[in-house]
């Protein structure tokens, strides 16, 4: 493509954090402590999670590069960045998250496939852009399209980035139309991130976010949009981020009969410690990160240090001086919030932290495996070690409480 191209080898790698944990050299995917997370509510950019599946594309000639606008449209346009550029621009601050994020301790229940991640591959940042449906309507596709005259109901993202699960293809996924062109869902064009231009990690020059759901939607490097009358059938859509019940495995996994993954389910994350620790009997403070998908709000957030039969609440907070309300005009309704509590260990004990969000219905929490693992809304339990004298060992659980209320064209997500 004129003005960026994706490289055949990994000799032309940015530099990255030193602080980052590798869970894989090529391509490169990383995460940051978990202690770095609840450190700041906008995630710095050289902390923030690094999902790749190719070598990083390199833009040689920025005002050569373009998005070709095709499909099941009029006429078929090009888009430069100075196109882009004059549209009104929004800034988001939106939660991205890894589908695969805490895949690393289900394995410890039973072996999954996928990138190994601890619980680190998701960041908070304030994105800047275009929002898609001022786009969409400039070529002839009002706001609040469901579908195109010409049949189109879904648009596909392309990416400069080539993968092997495409066979050297492109990495593409898609979001239906009505999503799209709805203003509310804050779909953008981004070409900032953190009030910067998109690093090369992270799309530069531009690339989509999708609020809300789960990072593989929101594709990077942009090469192409394209209205489809069905939704795209790229690996990452048809052959991955699907979820399926415990009974299915390698062996018998019917692709066909799931819906591709997309909102994200409430969670909470302890961060100050790690899931098993020694620590000093007496005042700790405990410290993480909630989110749920979909633009929900979280209405609480518990902690128990006997193992989930007490709780505390947690003070939660997203922008410093404002207090956090769920689904309120002055919260950010696609981020994740930070949540304390302090509290007296006085002896070796199992830690629980549970997070709700605005609806409140919830099934009981089990611990459930399934053979993708993509963002489990279930439980990580983490084994308690014997005492050390004077110290107080304390073992990491993490709760959720899910709605069963979702919107009903997408699947319920267990």
């Amino acid at each position: 493509m004129p003005g960026i191209k994706g490289p055949s080898d990994y000799s032309q790698e940015p530099p990255r954090h030193p602080s980052l944990q590798i869970n894989s050299k090529v391509p490169f995917n990383a995460e940051p402590p978990r202690s770095a997370l609840a450190s700041s509510y906008v995630t710095p950019v050289d902390l923030f999670y690094k999902r790749n599946h190719g070598p990083i594309p390199v833009v040689d000639d920025i005002e050569r590069y373009c998005v070709d606008i095709c499909g099941l449209i009029g006429t078929p346009k090009k888009l430069y960045m100075r196109d882009v550029r004059m549209l009104p621009k929004y800034n988001v601050t939106a939660t991205l998250q890894c589908a695969g994020n805490r895949r690393t301790a289900m394995s410890k229940t039973r072996k999954v496939r996928g990138v190994g991640w601890d619980v680190s591959a998701i960041g908070n940042a304030v994105w800047g852009g275009a929002k898609l449906a001022d786009l969409l309507e400039l070529i002839g596709i009002p706001k609040l399209t469901c579908s195109t005259q010409s049949g189109g109901k879904h648009v596909e993202f392309v990416s400069i980035d080539k993968c092997k699960e495409e066979n050297g293809g492109p990495y593409k996924a898609s979001i239906p139309l009505s999503q799209a062109t709805n203003p509310e869902a804050d779909v953008l064009l981004a070409y900032e991130m953190n009030g910067e231009p998109l690093n090369r990690d992270h799309g530069y020059p531009l690339r989509v976010i999708v609020p809300g759901v789960i990072g593989a939607r929101s594709v990077k490097w942009l090469d192409s949009i394209n209205i489809i009358a069905e939704e795209c059938q790229g690996f990452f859509m048809q052959k991955d981020y699907k979820m399926f019940p415990p009974s299915v495995d390698w062996d018998n996994i019917n692709w066909s009969t799931r819906r591709p993954q997309m909102d994200f389910p409430v969670q909470s994350v302890i961060c100050s410690l790690e899931d098993v620790q020694s620590i000093k009997p007496g005042k700790v403070t405990i410290s993480g990160y909630a989110v749920s998908g979909g633009g929900r709000g979280i209405e609480r957030v518990d902690v128990s240090i006997d193992g989930g039969k007490t709780w505390l609440e947690a003070s939660r907070s997203q922008k410093t001086g404002v207090p956090y309300i769920a689904d309120h005009v002055s919260s950010d309704k696609w981020a994740w919030v930070l949540f304390e509590v302090t509290v007296d260990i006085p002896y070796s004990t199992e830690i629980v932290a549970k997070a709700v969000h605005f609806f409140p219905f919830h099934f009981h929490a089990v611990r459930i495996w399934n053979a993708m693992i993509n963002i489990r809304a279930l439980v990580i339990c983490s084994t308690c070690g014997s005492c050390k004298c004077m110290s107080s060992k304390v073992a990491i659980f993490q709760r959720h409480l899910l709605n069963p209320f979702r919107d009903r064209n997408r699947p319920f997500q267990y």
